[in-house]
């Protein structure tokens, strides 16, 4: 009988109460007695009666609002899927009451973080995905959350102490350490390799690309110790042709690199001055299959791209928080994605988009 359509009726005969109580014990409702309730319980186990939480959840008429809080970004860039995932996630559960709302912060700004996280408490959100900013800000913000029972996604930094509902994003020191295993079928016989960096006051963007690099070096450490590694500061937020003058003078001290590396989205900067300037024994791998990485792959001058699903990342946070707080699921804490290589060959057939 697990198999089909169990009425509330068939569960009133198997236990022998009325319709009216058995609906009382579905819905939690006062007015049962003790020995009803015993008995609708009994019935409930027998017939493997599971409830149908959807159903449940439209009648019960609420609206939720969900924050996306990321850093800002320009068009184009990493997280612009990550936003297209989220509304995608969105419209698909709007018949629930769903609305989303976006805020951004400055990613090397401490104090614009905790701007926008005050302004999201503000508006007493139903449940929050956030980029982590700096650890404490982050940390403090996490435990308002905490105290007023919001649930909360860490999306592309996994900080486990923050005790989230749940994490979204790549295993960061698997990830680099993958990198340097690919990099290495190409570049195995190199005396030195750049490391492309975009530091601001002395930091790294996230702990995300602290981590990857970690990975990295562990794996180069093992197996290609005698390979030197030489690290490049490309500053954010330049104009194209102060990365020319920095990135010539690079190559032009450093004639014996042929192969870069990046674990960020940005391999684009370099990979787009190596097809102006002709350089074709030289390579940059780097993250993230936006269109200009994407562009330079197809040209060459990428050799090869770490796909981490951008779209699926911000359409799986919202369904995770759709079912925790809406259809009172539980949610696997850790999800990790895929760690994918894309190259010229395969680049054309990337999916970016997801359904769930």
């Amino acid at each position: 009988m697990a198999k089909d359509i169990i009425r509330i009726k068939d569960i009133a005969e198997r236990a022998g109460v009325s319709v009216g109580t058995v609906d009382r014990v579905l819905h939690n409702r006062p007015n049962v007695s003790q020995k009803a309730l015993e008995k609708v319980s009994k019935a409930l186990e027998e017939m493997d009666y599971q409830p149908n939480m959807y159903a449940s959840a439209l009648a019960y008429n609420k609206s939720y609002t969900f924050y996306l809080i990321i850093p800002k970004h320009e068009s184009e860039a990493y997280w612009d899927e990550i936003e297209q995932g989220a509304h995608a996630a969105t419209e698909r559960r709007r018949d629930f009451g769903i609305t989303l709302k976006l805020l951004y912060y400055e990613r090397f700004n401490p104090p614009s973080f905790v701007r926008t996280a005050n302004e999201c408490l503000k508006e007493n959100p139903d449940g929050v995905i956030m980029v982590p900013g700096k650890l404490d800000v982050t940390t403090r913000f996490a435990s308002q959350l905490q105290e007023t029972n919001v649930p909360f996604i860490l999306l592309d930094s996994y900080l486990p102490d923050l005790k989230p509902l749940s994490f979204y994003g790549q295993d960061s020191f698997q990830s680099g350490y993958f990198a340097a295993r690919m990099l290495m079928l190409i570049a195995s016989k190199e005396k030195e390799i750049m490391i492309m960096k975009q530091l601001k006051n002395g930091h790294i963007g996230s702990k995300q690309q602290s981590n990857r690099e970690t990975g990295f070096r562990h794996y180069m450490h093992d197996h290609f110790p005698d390979i030197a590694i030489t690290e490049f500061n490309l500053p954010l937020d330049e104009k194209r042709e102060k990365y020319d003058h920095l990135l010539e003078e690079f190559f032009t001290t450093h004639p014996q690199v042929h192969h870069c590396i990046t674990f960020n989205s940005k391999a684009h900067l370099v990979g787009d001055f190596l097809l102006r300037t002709n350089r074709r024994n030289v390579q940059i791998m780097g993250y993230d299959m936006v269109p200009k990485n994407e562009e330079c792959v197809k040209q060459g001058s990428i050799s090869f791209l770490i796909a981490q699903h951008a779209y699926r990342q911000g359409f799986s946070c919202v369904e995770s928080l759709f079912e925790a707080v809406v259809l009172k699921k539980e949610v696997n804490p850790v999800n990790y994605m895929p760690i994918e290589l894309l190259t010229k060959e395969n680049v054309a057939f990337y999916r970016r988009t997801y359904n769930g």
